[in-house]
């Protein structure tokens, strides 16, 4: 039943109209900024190329990720598909990962063409580079944002509800607590801004993946000497493994509680 579930609901996802213009968009973009690229020198390190694809992931994927997965479990409630699963053999840890693993399998599949993308035109033009680290953190975003999506699906109302709730959520990641900490740096110590800084990293799943980027393609350099002793500790073998544990709470974390809130609001009806 659980299997059964999980291909239902991919072909669902696959078959949405959003999903679909999802996935030509990124392969555009993606080989445009390959296109572009080309045209200069590739240079070791960050180069332009990789920053623009950074920017691209973190900036449009975890928009359409939460938008399209929140509005998939918010339409469950509101058309009445989760009462009638609720009906079957389907527990409700069951139903919470069929929706997680049908959100994070759509995107891989537009990574997967929108990488093939850049890597063909890579063996034609060979000066466009895919670097290992920003794929495997690719990857990382769409798991750990998936499961921000099922949580805000299953706190909205409708699908109207889920969808205002996660521009909340993503301008929040992406916008609104970098430029908060902007308005705090211009007041406080730098010492206690760096702090602020550092927390909201571990806080923040954008900021987080970006930061995993600079670790682990050797670029710590870019952050600056102020964050000298934290990329220090984080370029340990007990670093990387604090690094993954705080990637499992930010997976495991919004699922778990997605799956009380529905817990709760079975027992309330």
């Amino acid at each position: 039943m659980n299997q059964l579930f999980i291909k239902l609901e991919w072909k669902q996802m696959l078959r949405s109209r959003w999903m679909q213009l999802v996935g030509v968009l990124f392969i555009l973009v993606f080989a445009a900024i390959a296109l572009i690229q080309q045209l200069a020198l590739p240079v070791d390190g960050f180069t332009r190329q990789t920053a623009s694809f950074l920017n691209l992931l973190l900036f449009l994927l975890p928009l359409f990720i939460l938008t399209i997965g929140s509005m998939s479990v918010a339409s469950d409630v509101e058309s009445g598909w989760y009462s009638l699963l609720k009906t079957y053999p389907l527990s409700l840890g069951s139903y919470i990962f069929g929706k997680y693993i049908s959100i994070v399998l759509s995107f891989f599949l537009i990574l997967i063409l929108s990488f093939a993308v850049v890597l063909i035109m890579s063996g034609i033009a060979g000066s466009v580079q895919l670097p290992l680290v920003f794929v495997t953190l690719s990857i990382l975003l769409v798991i750990i944002f998936a499961a921000i999506a099922v949580l805000c699906g299953v706190i909205a109302k409708n699908r109207l509800h889920a969808l205002s709730l996660s521009l909340v959520v993503w301008a929040a990641a992406l916008l609104l607590i970098s430029y908060l900490l902007m308005a705090i740096g211009t007041f406080v110590s730098g010492k206690l801004t760096l702090t602020l800084t550092i927390i909201m990293m571990h806080l923040n799943p954008a900021e987080w993946i970006r930061f995993g980027y600079f670790l682990f393609s050797g670029q710590t350099t870019a952050l600056g000497p102020a964050f000298f002793d934290f990329t220090e500790f984080y370029n340990s073998v007990f670093g990387y493994l604090i690094y993954m544990v705080v990637c499992v709470a930010w997976i495991l974390g919004p699922l778990l509680f997605a799956q009380w809130i529905l817990s709760r609001k079975g027992k309330a009806e």
